[in-house]
Parts: C-alpha cells; structure tokens; sequence
C-alpha cells in the first residue's frame, strides 16, 4: 500500500470559507507584455480591495518598482492582506521586512526534474535550506505561507514529508502549486487531501492552465480542503496564466450558491482596466466578461432570450457588469427578424418577419450587426413575444398573422 492509498482519507471542504487571493502584481506580471507601473499597481490593488479578494500578492525583489509599490500598498489602508513573495533565502525575506510586509510568501521546488535542472541541489539540500529561511523569517516575526514549487509532479513521498516538515519548521500556511498544469481534477483534490492528512495548516493552490484546467482544479482542491484559491484578472500569468478571478468568483456564486459580498458588477470593469494598461484588448469569448459572454445569435436563441434570458444565460450580464447583445443577420431567423422590425417601429406580422428573415439569409453576408439590449427593449420585447406565442406555448412557434 502506497502513501496516497493509506493517508488518502477523504475530506470534505467547507466552499464557504474558502478565500481567494489575487496575483494579478505578481503572477499577473509575469505574462509576456505585461508590465505595470507603480501608480497602476496601487489603482489595481485598491480596486481589487474594492471588489472583495483576501489576499493580495506582491514581488518586492522583482524590482525596486516592486518594492515602492508594496510600501505603497502597505501605507494604503486595504482590508485585504498583502503578501509578499520571494525565494526562501535570507535576502529575499529582508526585502520584505524593509517593505513593512507581515506575511511572506517563499517558495521552494520540490520536484525531481527542477531539483535536478533547475537548482542542481538535492533533495536534503532543498528542505533544510527551505527550514533555514522558515526558522530566519519566524525569528523576524513574520508570518509564512511556503509554497512547494511544482508539486504536481513531485515524489508524493517526498512532498508529504517535505510538507510535514516546513509546517513544523513554522510555516503558517502550505501552498500546492499546479506549476505546469499537469493535474486532473481529481488529482489535484487527492493531492489536496493528502497533504491535510499530514499538517495541519491551511491549503493554498495555484493552478496554471496550461490543458485548460486552472479553473476545474482550483474548484476540484476546494471541495477536498482547500483553504485558498489564488487567480489573476483574467488569468494572466507565466505562459497561459492561472485561474481567472471572474471566473472562480462566479463558480462560488453559481455552482455552490455561495452568497459573498463580493462587488460582482466590477468584473468587467476591472478586465478593462487590465487591457487599458496593457494594451490588450480583452478576447471576445473570454468567459464572463468577453463580449461575447452574453451575445446571442441563433433564431432559436434569440426567441428564447426575448422570453426569458435564463434560457442561455447562466446569471444575468447586469451582475458582472457586462452587456447584453444581440446579432442580427443570416441566422437569426423569424424571431431575430420581428424583434428588429419591432425595434424600427415597424409591423412585425408573421409576413414581414419571415419575408425580412427570408432577405437577410438570402445575402449570405452572415452577420451584418449587433445591437446592445438595454431593459426597456427587452422588457418590450419579451412582452411582445409572450403576446405572440401564447396561443402556441412555445417560444419558437411561428408568429401569428395580425389582424
């Protein structure tokens, strides 16, 4: 019998006390192109404070930019925690000390391959240098969050007892790194579950998304334990990013029901915000905050969304921020057609829709527009429509001829 089977007894997360931190000034500036200066590193902070995230994590031995950005922060009156990041050396836990910071944030590989490419040292090299910097930073009073640098891949041994030890060596919180993304979910809860049968200490995981699958594992490790979620704007990060914070935040509020005071119709607003300052504007199909989260093209579609909008849309785009739209043009069919000949203050019979449904097909120009919804043409329409279809009792019956 192996580790895993033999302390691989499961445990059940309490979803409502997970927290989330925000890298998006530390990992987040480690995607290509990103930099930020310091007076838009304090308006993201604030902002994210605003929002509602735990946790906010910083660099300070990046760059002396860094360093000036965490004083900054730390002098700035935000209810979530900083964090400061850096190696578990000496040097890097004096650079945060000189930046006021109370939690550190040090990481160590724990894999073979990085043990071996990467640092060259071996495995009793890395943890005794790793208990050396947890027993230096508790002698300077701070509290620690140790990160065990890729231990997706490491000797599931060898990361209990690594684990084991640096919580005893002091360290506050343990950090579960899905460095390359090379988890399944339920990997990542088993991973979760093991480390808890042996430390006692809150659970951080950061998951990169390199199969896609930041999102699923961050949401996988919460339900086995997890004490903390870490994500991005966006999620931005090293190569293809981490889990993205709209869309963990929404998974709390959707999947589980989970009723956070979190200041939801700022997503959009601080995606935004991220492609004002790096240039890079914000995909089309980014879940939840991309303009196409909410725009809708099919006939079918566009009958049912005029009815009710909970017919495609998970939560509505009023709550992130976000906008309804519609596209009109080859496809949208009889529906999409009185809808828009509604809108032009014209007569939307069963005749004119389908002869105006009929014309945008036949130009096979696919789509020609798309129009925003404000309420009031919803409200309007979605009246019209129940007025149309009540003799039918479905929404995608053909318009009936008036009077």
């Amino acid at each position: 019998m192996n580790l895993l089977d033999s302390h691989g007894s499961k445990h059940c997360g309490n979803i409502s006390q997970v927290k989330i931190l925000d890298s998006t000034l530390r990992e987040g500036e480690q995607s290509v192109g990103v930099n930020f200066t310091k007076r838009q590193r304090l308006q993201i902070a604030w902002m994210l404070d605003r929002f509602g995230v735990d946790s906010i994590e910083i660099s300070p031995v990046v760059s002396e930019s860094h360093r000036e950005s965490l004083k900054e922060m730390t002098q700035a009156g935000l209810r979530a925690e900083l964090i400061s990041q850096g190696r578990a050396l000496p040097e890097d836990i004096d650079t945060s000390i000189n930046c006021g910071a109370e939690w550190v944030a040090m990481y160590h590989s724990v894999s073979d391959i990085h043990l071996r490419s990467k640092l060259r040292i071996s495995r009793d090299d890395a943890l005794n240098r790793s208990i050396h910097a947890i027993e230096y930073a508790k002698s300077q009073g701070l509290k620690i969050r140790f990160t065990l640098e890729d231990a997706t891949r490491a000797d599931p041994v060898y990361l209990a007892e690594f684990a084991r030890e640096v919580a005893l060596a002091g360290a506050d919180r343990i950090g579960i790194p899905d460095t390359v993304g090379a988890m399944l979910p339920q990997g990542m809860a088993l991973i979760v579950r093991t480390i808890k049968s042996f430390v006692d200490k809150p659970i951080d995981v950061h998951c990169h998304n390199d199969l896609g699958l930041a999102l699923a594992n961050s949401l996988a490790a919460a339900e086995a334990g997890a004490d903390q979620i870490h994500v991005t704007i966006d999620g931005l990060g090293e190569r293809v990013g981490i889990a993205s914070l709209s869309e963990v935040a929404l998974a709390f509020k959707v999947l589980y029901h989970e009723d956070r005071k979190y200041r939801y119709d700022m997503l959009s607003e601080l995606s935004q915000l991220i492609a004002s300052y790096t240039d890079r504007p914000v995909p089309p199909d980014r879940p939840i905050v991309g303009k196409n989260a909410y725009t809708h093209k099919a006939g079918t579609h566009l009958g049912a969304i005029l009815l009710d909008p909970e017919a495609y849309e998970l939560i509505s785009p009023e709550v992130v921020g976000n906008k309804r739209r519609l596209v009109f043009g080859e496809l949208s069919g009889k529906n999409g057609a009185a809808f828009l000949l509604r809108m032009l203050g014209l007569e939307a019979t069963t005749a004119n829709s389908q002869k105006l449904a009929a014309g945008l097909k036949k130009l096979q120009r696919g789509d020609l527009f798309d129009l925003p919804i404000e309420k009031e043409f919803k409200e309007k329409a979605g009246e019209s429509n129940r007025e149309e279809t009540d003799a039918n009792q479905h929404p995608n019956a053909p318009i009936q001829q008036a009077a």
